[in-house]
């Protein structure tokens, strides 16, 4: 999958859904054709969709209007094609059920009745396939057309192993929002945050479900690979199966300049104590001591980059979340580059913050006018909270309570004016930087 930066839970050129601690897999184009993962179904594994509305066939890999997500971050994906007054709506998502299903959903949010065909492997189906064939379009050899009434939905799943399937009819299924809340249960187990940007708890989510499937990367990066295992085990991973693991990437790191492996090291040093390795635990917390002793721990205004717009997903999704958690709490210090603009005035609340590898902190922001008020707690080990970039004066080791911090300074307005040159001779280059989203927020930041 594609990089994608930290403001956009959108899907990836192919967005894997699935079942965790299971071989269920199936990716998600971003038309919504599934592609099941190690299925049995030969050459051809791809279920392809076609919509036949009222003014004529719409095939979705070639539509313009065809809009797609992650339901709430989620491994659950609804792909949006225009059709007449309304939307055709498809939802992919993965059950265990029958050695492993991968359902499609396709809803009608139009005041007309359509039909909606498959392509691809045999399907299982809630009712029989129409046996009249629909004009317009030429379907491929063995496709299936169900009708989809006003205001309603059908649903039709594939199976990851066909061998166990002993009627083709579909048995009853968790719906999608059940299968998203699941999926919110297992990665809230980590960590959890509310936050006036809901792009940014998305993309948390959304990282967090691709390793649950992806795994994490390969050892060849060696910190990324140690925070991706860190974050699988806060995830509900077996501590003690990955211990052996992460032996040979701390050795290579041990000694690294890298400002992100005392992160790693502390992330490692949780998954010990959660493995109940006590030698471990104390040999990673001698490392580290040994590293700050030598001087091969950068100073955290070197090491950290300060805005959330700073952070970008690459391929270690333990490493995406460990700088987003850094932002919110970086030890003990609080929103250590002060609450972004764009939340100011929005109240807001975060969960299971790392603040060590023995504490987490929880802390929620309520404003009374100006200024914001803080309510925390502290689990674990306390540690010396601060606030510098809201309130330099405040701090407490206090393991909860509440305080009023100081009103934050407001944005300034700033008047922007554009010289766009010789517009006859720069008209390519500006429309594509219209394309491409470049502009000016007014007294903007994170």
């Amino acid at each position: 999958m594609s990089a994608v930066e930290h403001g956009a839970a959108t899907v990836a050129p192919e967005t894997m859904v699935g079942v965790t601690g299971a071989p269920c897999r199936s990716v998600v184009t971003p038309w919504g054709d599934v592609t099941s993962l190690g299925a049995r179904h030969g050459s051809d594994a791809t279920v392809s969709w076609y919509i036949a509305a009222e003014d004529r066939w719409h095939v979705p890999a070639a539509e313009p209007a065809v809009r797609q997500r992650r339901i709430e971050g989620t491994a659950v994906i609804e792909t949006r094609v225009r059709i007449p007054d309304g939307d055709a709506v498809q939802r992919v998502w993965s059950i265990p059920d029958l050695g492993g299903l991968t359902v499609i959903e396709v809803e009608n949010e139009s005041p007309l009745p359509f039909a909606v065909a498959f392509a691809g492997p045999r399907v299982l189906t809630e009712r029989p396939p129409a046996t009249v064939p629909i004009k317009g379009l030429e379907l491929p050899p063995g496709s299936i057309v169900l009708p989809v009434g006003h205001r309603s939905s059908i649903r039709v799943a594939v199976p990851h192993d066909p061998s166990r399937i002993g009627t083709w009819a579909l048995p009853t299924l968790v719906p999608a929002m059940a299968v998203v809340r699941g999926w919110l249960t297992v990665v809230h187990h980590a960590s959890r945050v509310v936050l006036p940007d809901p792009g940014l708890a998305d993309a948390l989510t959304a990282a967090r479900c691709d390793l649950l499937l992806h795994g994490p990367v390969d050892p060849g990066d060696p910190i990324g690979f140690l925070f991706d295992v860190a974050e699988l085990v806060r995830l509900g991973d077996d501590a003690d199966a990955w211990m052996p693991e992460i032996v040979e990437p701390i050795a290579a790191i041990a000694r690294s300049g890298d400002p992100e492996a005392d992160t790693a090291l502390a992330a490692c040093e949780r998954l010990a104590l959660a493995a109940g390795d006590l030698r471990a635990t104390r040999d990673l917390a001698g490392l580290r001591a040994r590293r700050i002793r030598d001087g091969r721990v950068v100073a955290h205004a070197a090491a950290r980059p300060a805005s959330f717009s700073d952070v970008r997903r690459g391929a270690s999704v333990g490493r995406f979340v460990a700088q987003i958690e850094q932002r919110i709490a970086d030890d003990g210090r609080l929103l250590s580059a002060g609450i972004p603009r764009r939340w100011l005035g929005a109240n807001f609340e975060v969960h299971r913050i790392p603040t060590g590898p023995r504490s987490t902190v929880s802390f929620a922001v309520r404003w009374h006018g100006e200024r914001p008020a803080v309510l925390w707690e502290q689990q674990g080990e306390l540690q010396h909270l601060t606030a510098p970039g809201i309130d330099p004066d405040w701090s407490t080791s206090e393991a909860s309570g509440e305080a009023l911090w100081a009103a934050p300074p407001q944005p300034t307005r700033i008047g922007v004016s554009i010289d766009l040159g010789d517009r006859a001779g720069n008209q390519d280059g500006n429309q594509d930087g219209d394309r491409a989203g470049h502009g000016v927020s007014a007294g903007g930041d994170d």
